[in-house]
This record gives structure tokens, sequence and C-alpha cells, in this order.
């Protein structure tokens, strides 16, 4: 279970990087990746993403989709391992819901400190 957290961190590290300097979004649009879940027989690495302003997911997807084997030649290249997942990406939609969670959680440590 560790290393496959590890495995996990390191590919959102590395397709971070790999999607900022490679991957053209338009500007105006911020695409975030959330998490990473990688398959415990290390096949498959679901990549989620949250984008701002949501109405743009689409387009975003579209755009990860479409340079889907760039981006892994790019990921394959940069790891250093004998069997690096495919990657998947997928569009988070709890991300929305972690900006208003985000806010109550705010909201309750000011009501506490006054």
């Amino acid at each position: 279970m560790e290393r496959i957290l590890r495995i996990n961190r390191l590919i959102k590290e590395e397709l971070s990087n790999i999607l900022l300097k490679e991957v053209d979004i338009r500007s105006g649009i911020i695409m975030t990746l959330t998490r990473v879940d990688t398959s415990p027989n290390m096949i498959r690495s679901k990549v989620y993403f949250s984008v701002i302003p949501e109405e743009n997911t689409e387009e975003i997807s579209k755009i990860l989709n479409s340079n889907i084997y760039n981006i892994q030649h790019l990921l394959n290249k940069k790891l250093k391992m004998r069997k690096v997942p495919r990657i998947v990406f997928v569009y988070d939609k709890s991300a929305g819901n972690a900006g208003k969670i985000e806010e109550l959680l705010e909201k309750i440590e000011k009501r506490s400190n006054a």
C-alpha cells in the first residue's frame, strides 16, 4: 500500500510538470491535478483533474485525451520504473464541492477564534 501511495505522488508530480510545459491550455483556464489512483497491479493510474471555470471541463478533457500518447511517452521517460502504469484522465466532480467545504471550515475556524 505504501508503494502505491509513493507511486501516486510521483506520477502526480511528474504529470503536473509535463502538463505545465507540454500541453497548451488556453489562458484564463486553470487546470489542476487533484489526485492519482493507481491500481494495485500497477496497470492503470486514474489521474483526476479539476478545471476553473468549470464550464471549460469538456474542452480540457478533449485537450488531455488528444495529447494522451505524448503525455504517456514523456511520463515513461521521466519515471525510472520497470513498468509505468497507463494514465487515464478523469474529471474530479468532487473538486467543486471541496471549495464549498473549505469555505465552511474557514467560517467555523473564524467563529472558534472569535
